[in-house]
């Protein structure tokens, strides 16, 4: 059996994979903001989960990621430091354990369903904040391992601020008092569309990608806002940097632990 573990800003995601990539099982539970707690409530649910050993487990978290100390220096949305995650989930499910940022392990599932592969694919996560991850032939880039698209700074109502404190999924429930999945006004969407496109420009003029694929929470509803978007792009092409493809992800709210399967069957290939 193998573990994919999705540590998000307002839940956790476990699921469980066969050998082959078929999904059995999935479980989720609020994320605690209190670090000792969420212990207490990972190894709770990962035992409900099976009773079987595990052979391998994947955690994907939102921040950078210590890979010489396998821990994640900082998530922002529980307030953690430095969190040694990874000596956590091997307490637990007694196997080895990988870990990776969960934007790079989301665009990785997702640049590798694919049809045909692309060269160099952008995934863009709009959630609890906003995230991204570069993937050239179906690998993640490592010389953008710490890509944090989301803490790029623009001017925005008189204020500098991060893209993802004007245009994630948090933004629009404190401007909106609504969540994406309840907004049905096309005006809304536009001006949500507005907001993300700020900070797709740039991602476009400094990456140059084939196509940015959009997942996450908001991404969710790629649909409602996809024309929009595409408007608001549109009207900064120049000659030099064009729109490329943008496309909702096809397993937005469950990308992340695909993605750790992704990366379990590669570590698997290294054996």
């Amino acid at each position: 059996m193998y573990l994919g573990i999705d540590i998000g800003g307002t839940k956790t995601l476990l699921a469980r994979f066969t050998k082959d990539g078929d999904l059995q099982e999935t479980l989720k539970f609020p994320t605690p903001k209190d670090y000792e707690e969420f212990k207490t409530q990972l190894a709770n649910n990962v035992a409900r989960i099976t009773t079987k050993p595990w052979k391998l487990a994947c955690i994907g978290a939102p921040g950078i990621i210590d890979h010489k100390n396998d821990n994640d220096k900082n998530i922002n949305n529980l307030g953690w430091l430095n969190v040694p995650l990874v000596e956590l989930v091997k307490s637990i499910a007694n196997c080895p354990v990988l870990l990776e940022n969960d934007a790079k392990l989301a665009g990785l599932s997702e640049a590798r369903l694919l049809k045909p592969l692309a060269h160099k694919a952008v995934y863009i996560t709009i959630s609890t904040g906003i995230g991204g991850a570069v993937i050239i032939d179906g690998v993640l880039d490592p010389n953008l391992s710490d890509f944090e698209p989301g803490w790029m700074e623009y001017e925005h109502n008189g204020k500098i601020l991060p893209w993802e404190k004007f245009a994630s999924g948090s933004a629009i429930v404190k401007r909106f008092n609504k969540m994406a999945s309840e907004i049905t006004d096309q005006h809304v969407w536009k001006l949500i569309s507005r907001d993300i496109a700020t900070g797709l420009v740039d991602v476009n003029a400094l990456i140059q990608p084939e196509i940015v694929i959009i997942g996450g929470g908001v991404g969710a509803h790629f649909k409602k806002f996809q024309k929009p978007l595409m408007e608001e792009l549109k009207k900064y092409e120049t000659a030099l940097v064009q729109t490329p493809k943008i496309v909702g992800a096809k397993n937005a709210e469950q990308a992340v632990i695909y993605g750790c399967y992704q990366l379990m069957k590669d570590h698997q290939k290294m054996l």
